[in-house]
């Protein structure tokens, strides 16, 4: 089973909590047991796992994101000056994988799963891959 799912960011940066829409999916192709595999389609977007509760999580991630890899830099080569939005995406990773339990993602008390973007605003694309056993 695999799905699109289609997400329209709104900043250079921004992490988006898609973990209901794919909780549903899940609930709606009725999985009990097995897991999913999360994926950008994109070099400048990535996919995550981290706290869902406290807002501030968020902003502290992109902060530091940004002063591990700062947006301009005077050697960077590539001419369509993303660069960091490379290495963002390099450092958090493209995909992640979730196990399933009686039909629920199995995530901690605080966990979500965030599609992470680096280079926006833009209309992006992610898949989950389900794998029932």
């Amino acid at each position: 089973m695999l799905k699109t799912f289609h997400v329209k960011t709104k900043t250079r940066d921004q992490m988006i909590d898609v973990t209901r829409d794919i909780q549903t999916w899940i609930s709606e192709q009725q999985i009990e047991e097995g897991f999913v595999i999360v994926s950008s389609l994109h070099t400048t977007a990535g996919i995550t796992v981290n706290e869902n509760a406290d807002p501030d999580v968020k902003t502290d991630f992109l902060r530091r994101l940004d002063e591990l890899y700062p947006w301009e830099h005077q050697k960077d080569l590539h001419m369509e000056g993303n660069t960091a939005a490379h290495l963002k995406t390099s450092q958090v990773g493209h995909a992640q994988t979730i196990i399933i339990t009686n039909g629920r993602l199995a995530l901690g008390t605080w966990q979500g799963i965030y599609f992470c973007e680096f280079d926006g605003p833009r209309n992006r694309k992610f898949l989950v891959k389900a794998v029932q056993v």
